[in-house]
């Protein structure tokens, strides 16, 4: 008998009713998928499928990694009376069941527990982690993924993810549990329902980052969706204190709903999650649309084209936007800093640049830029100015550790209010970038592997592309290869950098949350359109390789 089949009668016999039930009558492949491997804990916590398993997320793994927090805590503490353990949750399926369950767990070995009253932004839990001055948060989401995801993110006392190094630790913590072990009674005494006091202080500080608060933006016509997430209140509140009276939401993805009914997936990187949007956006002659995902860290937008229609911009194309825009418009500290990602545009070097300002870059993940935070403020050698990555994450000011769609609406509306006063629209502006910087484009192409399979796919490809790599691409000569696992300034990760001498570099990881293998292609060129047909070719080429 195999492994997961002995794991997968364990489970028949020792969960719950409920639980066993969803386990009958499987197919033998649907209980190897579920029960082949632990569900992995990375350096953000957990993802995975709801469901019943070890290879699923339900209670009882949140209970077991949650118990494996506290231990970690308690080993580190000198007063576990001083400790505490700030908690929030997202619109999915599940989440506030196992929020609460995480409160009880680590109420029951005497950990201060704040609960959030309601689902709200992840940014939020970063933000309260500061305020709230406490060891360690929970936030239960999948962030953007499918319906049928939700996920356990653990953060530290400086309101970043936690580092790789702390959660090895809290790994080795919660192997040593038996998924059936963990029974804690909750304490209520320890457990504080927080809310109203923390979303105001939010607001202010984000408030606080504004670049030109005094442009007129009462007539600034915004279309806002949620996508039945955790923006919808306070998005809607930031907007309206930036002075935005003009803003109208998409009713039919307003209120929160696991099940996401209006879309595939919501994703605000996906166009067609503002379908609604734009009918919407028509009718009412808007010039701005935008949507964040159901743990609102994440912001798309759609603005109108040149001949009207409203088009997407990309999540590198309106970090270099806000870059442009926060430099151009706002005095400088003492030796400012912006921090994106090896993924991120190449664009951003020849902003910086122009400004005078440092740039850094660090791994896929905006955990690493909150650090990259943490790291200026304990040196005080850099100040932190602003922050993005590719897919959709922004972050001006400290007063958070994470990518925050909040504070991104608010920056996004005024700076297409304050163009809009210039006669430009945010394409408009993006193109007047180009000419002046010179065309760069990017893209993703994510590639699906599902089960135990695609888990020995994934890898086979990552060995293939480190053991034999190609010297050429497309007819262009690799130039130069980084392998992240090696020796670099960078912590170790499973990252394969190409630099080819077209000016086109492509990069192949495997996704830390998904089944899926991401390559992320930047290429430059004298005009957008150049740059784009190198980056295509190039693509090509690639997906060649790969089969």
């Amino acid at each position: 008998m195999s492994d997961f089949e002995k794991e997968y009668r364990r489970w028949l016999k020792m969960a719950d009713k409920l639980t066993v039930a969803e386990l009958q009558n499987l197919t033998e492949e649907e209980i190897e998928d579920r029960f082949y491997r632990h569900l992995e804990f990375g350096t953000g916590g957990l993802r995975g499928v709801i469901g019943a398993g070890i290879n699923r997320i339900n209670e009882y793994i949140v209970a077991r990694a949650t118990q494996g927090l506290c231990e970690y805590i308690k080993e580190q503490s000198s007063n576990i009376s001083k400790d505490s353990v700030v908690i929030a949750y997202d619109s999915r399926n599940f989440s506030e069941a196992f929020a609460k369950k995480a409160a009880g767990i680590i109420s029951g070995n005497g950990i201060k527990a704040y609960l959030f009253d309601a689902l709200r932004p992840t940014p939020e839990l970063s933000f309260a982690i500061r305020y709230k001055k406490a060891t360690a948060g929970i936030v239960i989401t999948a962030s953007h993924n499918p319906a049928k995801y939700n996920g356990y993110k653990v953060y530290w006392s400086d309101g970043g993810q936690i580092p790789p190094h702390i959660a090895a630790k809290i790994l080795k913590k919660i192997n040593n549990i038996d998924v059936f072990s963990v029974s804690c009674t909750p304490k209520n005494s320890l457990i504080e329902i927080i809310g109203d006091e923390i979303d105001d202080a939010y607001i202010e500080s984000i408030y606080a980052q504004s670049v030109c608060p005094k442009i007129e933006k009462s007539n600034f016509r915004v279309v806002y969706t949620p996508l039945h997430g955790s923006g919808n209140k306070l998005v809607r509140k930031i907007l309206k204190r930036s002075g935005f009276e003009n803003v109208f939401v998409v009713k039919s993805q307003e209120l929160p709903d696991g099940n996401f009914p209006t879309v595939d997936s919501p994703n605000p990187e996906n166009k067609e999650c503002f379908d609604i949007a734009v009918s919407i956006a028509k009718e009412k002659n808007a010039e701005l649309i935008i949507g964040t995902d159901p743990d609102s860290d994440r912001m798309g937008i759609m603005v109108k084209s040149g001949s009207g229609e409203y088009v997407p911009l990309t999540g590198n194309q309106v970090g270099i936007l806000l870059l442009d825009y926060i430099l151009s418009n706002q005095e400088m500290p003492k030796n400012p800093a912006v921090v994106t990602t090896i993924v991120s545009t190449k664009m951003a070097d020849a902003v910086c640049k122009k400004y005078g300002v440092t740039l850094f870059r660090t791994l896929t993940g905006f955990k690493f830029i909150g650090e990259k935070i943490h790291e200026f403020e304990i040196n005080g050698n850099y100040s932190y100015v602003f922050g993005f990555e590719e897919s959709y994450g922004y972050l001006k000011g400290t007063y958070c550790r994470d990518k925050d769609a909040v504070v991104a609406s608010m920056l996004v509306a005024e700076m297409a209010a304050f163009y809009a006063q210039k006669g430009l629209t945010l394409y408009q502006a993006m193109e007047e970038l180009f000419r002046i910087y010179g065309g760069y484009y990017e893209e993703l192409e994510s590639i699906t592997f599902e089960g135990a399979d695609g888990a020995r796919k994934i890898k086979k490809i990552m060995t293939d592309f480190r053991n034999n790599s190609p010297e050429y691409v497309a007819g262009h000569k690799v130039t130069r290869i980084v392998d992240y696992l090696a020796d670099t300034d960078l912590p170790k990760s499973d990252v394969l950098y190409f630099s080819l001498e077209n000016n086109v570099d492509f990069v192949v990881r495997p996704s830390g949350t998904e089944p899926k293998v991401k390559i992320y292609y930047l290429s430059s060129g004298e005009t957008y359109n150049a740059a784009k047909d190198n980056a295509k070719a190039v693509k090509m080429a690639v997906n060649e390789l790969m089969n």
